[in-house]
């Protein structure tokens, strides 16, 4: 443990596992709504990175997005599957860590149930447009930080620590295993 973890007053590092796992990757990525979708993550060249809206997230830590099937994201997932999620729920808390597997489809059911209008701006035919494929991504591990109690008493923590000199941190961080 850092020396500035072993000066906490109180727990502020929890691994979570299983159903409680899930849960809270869906609260912190339902939350941020949009992340940063990392590629090329074991080849040893420099990550993809772009940003891409979620479409879905469920309590089981897998995630839904919709991709051109001509997208460099679709070549890269083809070629290595290992990708990375990060996300970054609001300026102070709510950060997440996801590391999984991704899979590409083109099942018009699950295309149709990810549709929103908004997104004719990039398949301009529509929800019928033949580009859409569905990203899944599988989550094989994660990380999140996060605050226990809020922002506002996190940040009165931090302001009374500051005044009586000691560590009154409201985080909580741990790893995710689902």
């Amino acid at each position: 443990m850092d020396s500035i973890n072993r000066q906490q007053p109180e727990e502020n590092h929890k691994d979570l596992t299983g159903t409680e796992a899930g849960k809270k990757i869906k609260e912190l990525a339902e939350k941020a709504d949009t992340c940063y979708f990392c590629t090329k993550i074991t080849t040893g060249e420099p990550l993809r990175t772009r940003p891409m809206a979620i479409r879905k997230v469920d309590e089981s830590g897998s995630f839904w997005f919709l991709s051109a099937n001509d997208s460099r994201k679709n070549a890269d997932i083809a070629s290595d599957k290992r990708v990375q999620l990060l996300f970054q729920g609001s300026e102070n808390s709510d950060f997440l860590s996801i590391y999984g597997d991704a899979s590409i489809s083109t099942d018009k059911a699950l295309i149709k149930d990810l549709w929103n209008p908004l997104l004719k701006t990039w398949f301009t035919e529509g929800e019928d447009d033949s580009r859409i494929t569905v990203i899944r991504i599988d989550t094989q591990q994660g990380y999140y930080w996060d605050n226990k109690h809020g922002n506002t008493v996190a940040f009165a923590k931090m302001a009374i620590g500051a005044v009586l000199g000691k560590t009154l941190d409201d985080s909580i961080e741990g790893t995710l295993t689902v």
